[in-house]
């Protein structure tokens, strides 16, 4: 199992890439968007490269080495300065800080994304390593938080996000059954196994609803989009998935 090692930062950094991902940036921006005002409500610039696109993951998870790589060199260049590169996403982060060396090894680019890759840190993660403590202004709630597989097993940022959750004064959060278990988005899975794919998902969303949580907590746009799509199919009372930078942005009363 690969883990994202706490970022050592010689001091607190005043400046930062974000990284937005595909998803976050086509089917939830306002998501993106809350993450870098929570950002820079820390005292942080945020810088945001207009070029950036996809960082390979969705053809290197499919079997498709070259086309990830022809995708994920694009990126390569959008990081000149030596600032951390926050991801909102532990399996973008994922890709860009374990695959990405692997991807390019051998090439003329294998030393440029080392060092990219080790400069990635996603975003939960990177919160608590500069020393951010929520204060809790909302009323109290009871959540569960699902992980991407990725997330888990490969960032190990699963601990970030409870630690976050678990901060706030007014929320409890709860362990759902099934809860370390992948949702059936997988990216392309979803799409060449759908049979496989939704009876996970359809495991996931019964475990989350028997939790009895008001509110359902994700760091990974494409678990959000799966899990979300199958309660508003067949479970449209349940609450939809919230990006945890919403959910961290509203309680502590920075979102109207």
């Amino acid at each position: 199992m690969s883990t994202q090692e706490s970022p050592v930062f010689p001091k607190r950094p005043t400046d930062v890439y974000f990284f937005g991902t595909c998803l976050l940036d086509i089917f939830m921006p306002e998501a993106g968007m809350d993450a870098i005002t929570l950002l820079e409500q820390q005292g942080i610039r945020v810088h945001f490269p207009m070029e950036q696109s996809c960082c390979g993951q969705p053809a290197y998870s499919a079997g498709h080495p070259k086309e990830a790589f022809d995708v994920a060199k694009t990126q390569l260049n959008l990081f000149p300065n030596p600032w951390p590169i926050v991801v909102p996403s532990g399996s973008c982060g994922g890709m860009m800080k374990h695959s990405w060396p692997v991807l390019f090894k051998d090439s003329v680019y294998e030393r440029q994304a080392q060092e990219v890759a080790s400069r990635i840190v996603e975003f939960t993660h990177f919160l608590l390593a500069i020393g951010y403590h929520p204060e809790d202004k909302g009323t109290p709630a009871k959540v569960a938080v699902h992980t991407s597989c990725a997330a888990r097993r490969e960032m190990n940022v699963h601990i970030s996000g409870w630690k976050l959750v678990d901060s706030l004064a007014n929320v409890e959060r709860v362990v759902h059954d099934h809860e370390s278990e992948c949702c059936g988005f997988g990216g392309t899975f979803s799409v060449k196994h759908p049979d496989i794919s939704g009876a996970m998902v359809s495991d996931k969303v019964c475990a989350l609803k028997e939790s009895e949580a008001v509110e359902i907590i994700s760091a990974d746009a494409g678990c959000m989009l799966n899990i979300g799509g199958k309660i508003a199919k067949d479970e449209p009372g349940m609450p939809k998935p919230k990006h945890i930078a919403t959910f961290l942005l509203e309680r502590t009363g920075g979102k109207a």
